[in-house]
């Protein structure tokens, strides 16, 4: 059956390295964006964040997690608990499938094999995220519902009707882009980009759309209306203990490490190194060291991202509920709808 469908040990044992490789690093990135959420958190308010565990703090996020690990496991007598149980781990499961479509850089060698720097190159890797990134609302739905708490399934009804209205608006600005990419493969996409003008330079209007919905569906403060404190006492997790809650909290940033990325990728260029043509890179230094470079590029916009979402965490106070979904329903969608018609007009335009 391997042969036929031109599958062989090699390639699962490639595919097999980098799927670890890409959750291990994801892991990583969004352990230390916890740490470097409170470093950046005591900047703006001029404090100094963490600093006791390990040099300046580093060695926080692993305290962290021995501490959740170290909780007492609470599952209420009147939860049901193998929806209780299934929600975070939804959670974080569909936080980690987006990675599986996004190249992280061009080839590399290893052993005699080019090995693709992509988990997989489908032709439908934009509607893959969004079918995936749909599936998130069941998450934070299951476990609102699951717990029997009235302020739990407030705010995950919150958190579903806030990620499906600013789904639609997202969907709408990157329709815009396919107009002028003609793929759906996010591959093409930044290849397409590699030889000319990045996609923020076409579609501004179309990058600063999914920007903002981009924070609502990573419940990103001003949206962070499902986890409103003041409001929802703790929010849908708020019966949640031990790693079940460290699974939320996970997810959540594990989202806007992959939303930084989708942002890199389809509007500033993805791998392409600005300012340098990455053929003439290629000749000089070689197809390894030119993927390394690549990857320092995509991570270095993944990290601007990051940066932003935590400084408009600490600057931005939050909305109200009717104003966000006022701001879907009457801002984001309207915009979108006419960027799609300015893009379209440009289209034909542009081919007489």
């Amino acid at each position: 059956m391997f042969s036929l469908l031109a599958i062989t040990t090699e390639f699962l044992i490639e595919k097999a390295v980098l799927i670890t490789v890409v959750i291990a690093v994801s892991l990583v990135i969004a352990m230390y964006s916890t740490w470097a959420e409170r470093k950046v958190a005591g900047y703006i308010q001029d404090r100094l964040g963490p600093n006791r565990a390990g040099w300046g703090g580093l060695l926080q996020p692993l305290a962290d997690g021995l501490k959740l690990f170290m909780k007492e496991e609470i599952i209420p007598s009147a939860s049901n608990k193998f929806l209780f149980i299934l929600g975070p781990g939804l959670a974080m499961l569909t936080a980690m499938m987006t990675s599986a479509v996004i190249p992280w850089g061009n080839k590399i060698e290893l052993f005699g094999r080019t090995v693709d720097l992509q988990i997989a190159d489908i032709n439908v890797g934009i509607l893959y995220i969004f079918g995936v990134v749909s599936m998130g609302v069941y998450g934070i739905m299951i476990g609102g519902w699951a717990s029997n708490n009235k302020f739990s399934l407030l705010a995950a009804l919150r958190g579903a009707s806030q990620m499906i209205s600013y789904e639609l608006a997202m969907g709408m600005a990157i329709i815009a882009l396919l107009m002028i990419s003609g793929s759906l493969s996010l591959k093409t996409i930044v290849e397409q980009q590699s030889t000319g003008w990045w996609n923020f330079f076409y579609q501004p209007l179309g990058f600063l759309i999914f920007m903002v919905c981009a924070f609502a569906e990573c419940n990103r403060t001003p949206f962070d209306l499902p986890e409103a404190e003041s409001e929802l006492n703790f929010g849908y997790h708020q019966e949640y203990s031990s790693m079940k809650l460290g699974f939320y909290l996970f997810a959540e940033y594990i989202n806007m490490f992959i939303s930084s990325t989708l942002m890199a990728t389809l509007y500033f260029g993805g791998y392409d190194i600005p300012f340098v043509n990455d053929a003439h890179l290629l000749q000089s230094l070689g197809t390894n060291l030119t993927a390394a470079l690549q990857m320092v590029a995509l991570f270095g916009k993944i990290f601007f991202f990051i940066f932003f979402f935590m400084w408009v965490r600490w600057t931005v106070p939050r909305f109200r509920y009717d104003q966000l979904m006022n701001l879907g329903w009457k801002g984001m969608i309207p915009l979108a709808l006419a960027n799609m018609v300015i893009t379209a007009a440009f289209m034909l335009w542009r081919h007489g």
